[in-house]
Parts: structure tokens; sequence; C-alpha cells
């Protein structure tokens, strides 16, 4: 029994050992996670400003369209006008032209502040461009320092779940299914030192026949507060 009881004291070193290793592969996971969402973000907001530039280029070109429309119209207006010879359509096509050398000064005006629009963004987009060049640079070498990481923690995982089953191979189904059973009960902690009256896995006091009971070590004794399987181990002497 003594031995048993070793080897589960054993297996809960390991365990606890794995859940470790587990927890901490699994932050490295994450932290790769969150170096791809910041490349993706990256790229997202570039790929806006670009959106963004050829809309303001194609705002451009629809007005540039209407301005030479416009202007079109004008030089046509001002050629008819010297075929005209009534006062009253002389003054009607002066005010189509009037109103047309209005439109195209309010379409100069607007083109000339998209003209500034674009250019601002496109400087903003090749200050990007740049910074997203030198973040995928960054990526790649912390995205691959992590899984370096990460596989070397997976050896470690590996060579103690090697250890548990030379482990478990020994052990009872019965007792195995116990353990496992109280592991996922106690947050990974089946087994628990008994210490001077005590069970350090629940810190209360065990009844003074139960606590010298493990002193023969021939039985299997659970701690009657918390169930963990109790291992004696007294304070070396000073």
């Amino acid at each position: 029994m003594k031995k048993r009881l070793e080897m589960l004291e054993q297996l809960q070193e390991i365990d606890l050992r794995i859940d470790s290793l587990k927890n901490g592969q699994n932050s490295l996971h994450g932290e790769v996670n969150g170096i791809e969402q910041g490349l993706d973000a990256a790229r997202e907001e570039l790929a806006g400003l670009e959106t963004r530039i050829a809309q303001l280029e194609q705002e451009k070109a629809e007005r540039e369209g209407l301005l030479a429309t416009e202007q079109e119209n004008i030089h046509r207006s001002e050629s008819h006008m010297k075929e005209i010879k009534t006062n009253k359509e002389f003054q009607a096509i002066g005010r189509e032209i009037t109103a047309a050398r209005k439109q195209t000064t309010e379409l100069e005006e607007q083109i000339l502040r998209t003209i500034g629009q674009i250019e601002e963004l496109k400087g903003e987009s090749a200050a990007k461009s740049a910074s997203l060049a030198e973040l995928e640079e960054n990526t790649a070498q912390r995205r691959q320092e992590k899984l370096v990481e990460i596989a070397a923690t997976q050896k470690d995982i590996d060579t103690d779940l090697a250890k548990r089953e030379e482990i478990t191979k020994e052990l009872p189904a019965s007792l195995l299914k116990r353990y496992n059973s109280l592991r996922g009960q106690r947050r990974g902690q089946a087994v628990a030192v008994a210490r001077d009256g005590y069970c350090l896995g629940c810190n209360m006091n065990l009844p003074p026949q139960l606590y010298n009971s493990l002193f023969r070590g021939d039985e299997m004794i659970s701690c009657p507060h918390c169930q963990r399987v109790l291992i004696l181990k007294q304070q070396p002497a000073a």
C-alpha cells in the first residue's frame, strides 16, 4: 500500500506539472493569436485607407467630368450669343452662362478639396504601409519564437505523459478511477499530505484515530472533509 501511495503522489506531481505546462502552452497560443490579430487590424486599417482613396478618386473623376460638361456648355452658349438677335434671348443665355460659371466654380473648389484629401490620405497610407511592412517582419519573428516555445513545451508534456503512462500501468483501474474523479472535483489535487493531525489539502483537523491509522500505512485513507487520499509526512526532526 505504501508503494501505491508513493506512486499516487508521483502521479499527482506529474499531472500538476502537465496542467501547468498546458496552461503555459495555451497562453503562448493566445499570444500567437494576439500577434496575428494585431497584424490583421493593421492590414484592415490600411485597406480602409486605400478604399477611401479609391472612393475619393472616383468622386474627383465624376466632378471633373461634370466640370468638363459645364465648361463645354459655357463655350457653346458663348458661341451661340453671337447669333442672338433679340435682347430677351440674350439675357436668357446670359443667365444660363452665369449659372454654369457658378457651377464650375463650385466644382473646381470641390475638386481641389478632394485632391487635398487624397494627398493627405496617400501620405497616411504610405506611412501605414511602411509600418505594416515592419510589423509583418517583426510579427513573423515573434510568431516563430512563440512556436518554438510551444514546441518545446509540448516536448516536456510528451515526456511527462510517458512517465504518467508508466505509473498508471502499475496502478489498479479502480484506484485510477478514484484518483481521476478526485482530481476533477478538487481542482487537480486528489492526494493531500497529512501532518501534525491536519489535512494540508483542506487545512482541517483529522480525527485522532484516523490520523493514527496513517502511521501503519497498511490501508488507503481519505480525509473525511475533502475526501482526498492522505499521505503521512511528518516534520523532520530539528
